[in-house]
């Protein structure tokens, strides 16, 4: 890296994943942001959401009735444990293991997991070590 300073919040507004079934997404998506302190903000029979996440079947309006290919998708964890936690709610939700919890050699202090997702989507939780945040999050207000 050529920096250790990041910045969160600015590139991505929001992300849609097409799945094949959606019941079992949920679970596994839940399962993780329970443990993250992630609340599922919506849902209905077609998709449900959480965060700048939106999750839906091909059926849905604004799926124009194709999948989303393979992605890779990382959700920060507040700690070590959290990631640990992560990874084993996302095991019992339905997850394969795609690489267990540890450190990473991306920079000092990087710790992950990594589980694959009903679709064979990589999903990690990751926590960047010992580090000061400038916001907990960014708050938009309408």
């Amino acid at each position: 890296m050529e920096t250790e300073e990041l910045h969160r919040g600015r590139l991505i507004d929001h992300i849609q994943l097409v799945v094949r079934d959606l019941p079992a997404s949920r679970r596994f998506y839940g399962a993780i942001f329970e443990v993250l302190g992630v609340p599922i903000g919506g849902e209905t029979a077609d998709y449900f959401w959480a965060d700048e996440l939106f999750v839906s079947t091909a059926d849905s309006e604004a799926a124009l009735g194709k999948l989303t290919g393979r992605l890779h998708l990382a959700f920060q964890a507040a700690d070590a444990a959290m990631v640990d936690a992560a990874h084993a709610a996302g095991l019992l939700a339905g997850g394969r293991d795609n690489g267990p919890p540890g450190e990473r050699p991306y920079h000092p202090g990087y710790y992950a997991a990594f589980l694959l997702d009903p679709d064979g989507n990589n999903i990690e939780a990751v926590y960047h070590g010992p580090s000061t945040r400038s916001a907990a999050s960014v708050k938009v207000t309408f």
